[in-house]
């Protein structure tokens, strides 16, 4: 009994070395868990930044695009109204130039005179 005993305290000894031994271990590899689950989710992170930098340059140059087009569309439907009004402000003071010129000349006011545009 008493070398059972003597045996049992020796393998609790050696048993809680081992457990003493293995405990460090699990800490270390943790920490290198924890380390390499850091760099894979540093590494999506910089890769989604990326990805959404590259999206957000795409947009900015379509906008860009689109917008200078509808610039130039603007500029040109203007240019034509403006270009239109022009010419018939000059019609008509043309129109009444003649109209007052007649009138001091003393000529009747009449459609042959007087041509409308």
């Amino acid at each position: 009994m008493k070398n059972a005993t003597i045996a049992g305290l020796a393998m609790s000894a050696v048993f809680s070395l081992g457990l003493a031994q293995a405990q460090p271990l699990q800490v270390g590899q943790d920490m290198k868990n924890a380390g390499h689950d850091t760099a894979d989710a540093t590494k999506t992170a910089a890769h989604d930044t990326a990805h959404g930098t590259k999206v957000a340059a795409k947009d900015t140059a379509h906008g860009t695009k689109v917008a200078a087009k509808d610039t130039a569309h603007g500029t040109d439907v203007a240019a034509h109204k403006t270009a239109h009004v022009t010419k018939k402000g000059y019609h008509k003071t043309v129109h009444g130039t003649k109209h007052v010129t007649h009138k001091v000349e003393g000529k009747p006011d009449t459609p042959a005179n007087n041509p409308q545009r």
